[in-house]
């Protein structure tokens, strides 16, 4: 028998998953034009104003901002006919340095819907796609949606919670930074810390370009570079710290990965491990942040390393004790919990 007051009540999630799915296409757009950063910039605005401000076509933009609106994206005065973006909504969609600023998500939403017929091939087989198979707007989604997070707890918060670290990065410390991607990461430590060495490791070409060129952009060059090389064949050692950021769960060998890393490390040399937030357990994962996550994993994360050797498949929602397993499979005997954020475990792992 089907419970009607349940049934009503699901149709209502239904219509708002639906509504947000249809909603980051427009998102995008409003991104992509600046019309959310021309609102934060003048403040309210009527469709005639915003249209000439922004350059587009009023018609258009009516249908956008009426969405927007509807969405509660933006705020609408029918006394006066503007639109406007509150300050919490601006957070999320036009100050990029906020913590929660949130258009690399977006982003990502898109090439997961490209991504689909990829992945739909490969689950009858358990096959995998590499990282390279992405497309191209991919690697800038991912660093687009990190970046906000690294800028606001990386140097501020990550860092300072591991044992020591922050001393030896500013007297002079040899750092790895392994699966760099476009290099904020690296980029973000070399500018807080000027007397250290960071060495950004990435084994795809196209993200050491760009980690190369954000590097150059922002005046780290003298203290940074980046090579290609993967998680477990990055031939320097002698590391004071190595940085693992949001990627030892994609590896194919995540346990070969931290004995690479261990043989690396000086005696008493850290590894930082940022990975998703997670419980060990399914049903602690059953909120908002793990489906998101569940969502990213299937799309991307799993298909990565079932297409690597071993394929350990960890997940973004492995857990810390399963990330536990792996590290001290590598040989490290000292592993905790340094910090965390509602989307990020910060794990310090020492020889």
């Amino acid at each position: 028998m089907v419970d009607d007051a349940k049934l009503h009540q699901f149709m209502g999630q239904m219509l708002s998953d639906l509504g947000g799915a249809a909603s980051v296409a427009l998102v995008r757009i409003g991104d992509a034009l600046g019309l959310y950063k021309t609102l934060h910039d003048r403040g309210p605005m009527t469709v005639t104003e915003l249209a000439a401000a922004a350059g587009v076509n009023q018609r258009y933009l009516r249908e956008w901002l009426s969405h927007q609106a509807a969405s509660n994206y933006l705020s609408y005065d029918p006394a006066t006919r503007k639109f406007a973006l509150p300050p919490e909504q601006a957070m999320v969609f036009a100050v990029e340095d906020s913590p929660v600023y949130m258009m690399g998500a977006f982003d990502l939403m898109t090439w997961m819907t490209e991504s689909k017929d990829q992945v739909q091939e490969v689950f009858p087989t358990g096959g995998g796609v590499p990282w390279t198979d992405h497309s191209a707007c991919f690697f800038c989604a991912v660093a687009r949606f990190f970046r906000p997070g690294y800028h606001n707890n990386l140097v501020s918060n990550w860092l300072p919670a591991l044992d020591g670290v922050v001393d030896k990065l500013q007297r002079g410390a040899k750092v790895a930074d392994v699966g760099c991607g476009h290099g904020w990461s690296t980029v973000l430590m070399a500018k807080a810390f000027p007397n250290s060495q960071f060495i950004g490791y990435d084994f795809h070409p196209g993200s050491i370009e760009h980690a190369a060129a954000h590097a150059r952009e922002h005046g780290v060059t003298a203290n940074t570079r980046f090579e290609v090389a993967t998680a477990k064949g990055y031939p320097e050692k002698n590391f004071d710290l190595v940085a693992f950021f949001d990627c030892l769960h994609d590896m194919g060998d995540p346990a070969g990965a931290a004995g690479h890393v261990r043989q690396s490390l000086k005696p008493d040399g850290s590894w930082m491990i940022i990975e998703p937030m997670a419980g060990d357990k399914l049903e602690d994962n059953l909120n908002p942040v793990g489906r998101i996550y569940y969502a990213g994993s299937t799309m991307g994360c799993v298909r990565t390393s079932l297409s690597q050797e071993v394929g350990a498949a960890l997940g973004a929602q492995a857990g810390e004790a399963r990330l536990r397993e792996v590290i001290t499979a590598g040989g490290f005997r000292n592993v905790r919990r340094a910090a965390e954020t509602p989307f990020n475990m910060i794990l310090e792992a020492r020889p």
